[in-house]
């Protein structure tokens, strides 16, 4: 069975994607396109499309051509809509990265990618500077100022005359972000110009904003949630997004406050803290009138106890980096009614649940694995073929390695994950690549790695290990730690004799799962 949207298609801009995001900049002229929440710097939508303008011809003078990739390094700030915008304008292709990655992690992006330049902070330089030095990036910018290196403001020391490049927006990619997909290490993620502007539009659907509401971009520009749904939906749509480079609940409440913050998008662990923190009593947070929620599952209970303590209206979502941010999305009048879905499917977009087994279709409140195909699917993923082949089927079917159902009003719930990722705080964590780390250490003989349920993170990495020498967990640990970005760290360890595999030689991650849920039962009972 079929599922599509009960609203009729829309049309979609086929234009590139800088046209589509500031295609009011000139009406909505002086009011603030993007404050800093931390200083209360402001870019007005004159200045912002000035500065796009800029960015790109400083690009164009140094060689940028169309095609040609740009690393994205820094958090949240009024700039990152500047960088991305002017790189769209002139044909290239942004590949943003995570914030906490390690060099090595760097490395692996920008040796993939092909960057060419790369734009970071000077708290980022430990990081950055040696990871630019392994590869291929021919100059390194700074937002901000770092001894011999180019400031971003040099970019900007122009006419703002940038050349007319001609863009097939349905051929041409402007985001490179990573994901790891159904399985494995990272793998860039081709999003199309079309790919971009579909999300975008089809999204600001649901649950429209406008140039009345005052957004908070709390959650990561260089994911695909903050990049789409928050940064260019927000542009897009003509209301003012206040950033943050990274989380302080404090802060965060403050900020809500001080610029009466309309609308959220939010991530689970976020809402746990608004519905339990004491703190939250402390401010007038009054100003929120709807908050979305995706990246992660949300239960029910959770969605309705922050919806009644802050007042306002909580609805899901479900998307991922494959299909540029979401392809189901609850409207906030529907949310009370269908408590803990993610809502029917967008317009413009087909779904379907199929059996993992035989991958045959299956019908009403029957749980298979969630496909998708619409005008936002992925062209596929960068330099792997074999990759790409496994997770867009021959007719065009993104399968999503999600497990969920429909109900009979076609509102989809996800349940599970066929995958094996593991969802840290919405960033994702590959087994494959902690059990790596782990068996590069000389005292460890195997090792496995699976989610391990934790009320605040969601999920964290939990690695069940054989020892080939006498070593502790926390010196294991340590050992991953030191290598790893922050999110990816090993916070949970058992010694054990033996990890079960099948004949084929896999690891039975559900067997050790099974295991795990077992013992936390059992705690919860004897407690």
């Amino acid at each position: 069975m079929i599922f599509k949207s009960q609203h009729a298609d829309i049309d979609i801009p086929l234009t590139d994607l800088t046209s589509v995001v500031l295609g009011r900049a000139q009406e909505l002229g002086e009011k603030a396109a993007l404050i800093d929440g931390t200083t209360g710097r402001r870019l007005s939508f004159n200045q912002l499309s000035q500065q796009v303008r800029q960015f790109a011809a400083g690009l164009d003078q140094r060689g940028f051509k169309k095609g040609d990739v740009f690393a994205i390094f820094m958090p949240n700030v009024p700039e990152y809509a500047v960088v991305f915008l002017g790189v769209a304008a002139v044909g290239g292709i942004n590949t943003t990265v995570n914030s906490l990655y390690s060099t090595n992690d760097l490395v692996h992006q920008l040796n993939d990618s092909g960057a060419r330049f790369l734009l970071t902070i000077p708290q980022f330089l430990d990081r950055a500077l040696p990871a630019a030095k392994k590869c291929n990036i021919e100059e390194v910018f700074v937002l901000g100022e770092a001894d011999e290196l180019t400031p971003f403001s040099e970019l900007l020391r122009n006419d703002g005359n940038a050349p007319q490049v001609i863009i097939d927006p349905k051929t041409d990619l402007v985001a490179l972000p990573y994901s790891s997909g159904t399985t494995g290490l990272s793998k860039g993620v081709m999003l199309t110009h079309h790919n971009l502007v579909a999300n975008m539009v089809l999204s600001a659907e649901s649950n429209p904003i406008d140039e009345r509401d005052n957004l908070l971009g709390v959650l990561p520009f260089f994911h695909i949630y903050g990049m789409v749904l928050i940064l260019n939906l927000s542009i897009y749509r003509g209301a003012t997004l206040v950033t943050m480079p990274r989380f302080d609940l404090e802060q965060f409440l403050q900020i809500v406050q001080d610029f009466k913050i309309s609308c959220l998008s939010l991530v689970p662990p976020l809402l746990l803290a608004l519905s339990k923190q004491p703190i939250v009593d402390n401010y007038d947070l009054s100003s929120i009138r709807i908050i979305g929620c995706g990246a992660a599952p949300l239960g029910a209970d959770l969605e309705l106890a922050c919806a009644q303590r802050l007042d306002c209206t909580v609805y899901q979502g479900y998307g991922l980096t494959e299909v540029a941010g979401a392809c189901h999305i609850i409207s906030a009048e529907q949310a009370q009614d269908k408590s803990g879905s993610v809502g029917p499917v967008l317009p413009n977009t087909l779904s379907k649940i199929i059996d993992t087994e035989s991958g045959s279709e299956l019908g009403i409140n029957q749980r298979g694995e969630v496909l998708i195909s619409g005008p936002h699917v992925m062209t596929g993923y960068l330099n792997n073929e074999a990759a790409t082949a496994n997770t867009i089927d021959a007719d065009g079917w993104f399968h999503s390695g999600d497990i969920g159902y429909a109900d009979e009003d076609g509102y989809f719930y996800i349940v599970d994950r066929l995958k094996e990722l593991i969802k840290y705080k919405a960033y994702q964590v590959a087994p494959a690549e902690l059990e790596a780390v782990l068996l590069s250490h000389s005292a460890i003989a195997d090792a496995a790695v699976i989610p391990s349920p934790d009320e605040a993170a969601g999920e964290i990495p939990m690695a069940f290990v054989v020892l080939q020498e006498e070593i502790s967990p926390q010196e294991i640990m340590k050992f991953v730690a030191d290598q790893v970005a922050p999110y990816k760290k090993i916070r949970k360890l058992e010694i054990v004799d033996e990890i079960p595999k099948s004949a084929s030689g896999k690891i039975l991650r559900r067997v050790l799962v099974e295991r795990e849920r077992e013992s936390l039962a059992s705690q919860l009972q004897s407690s």
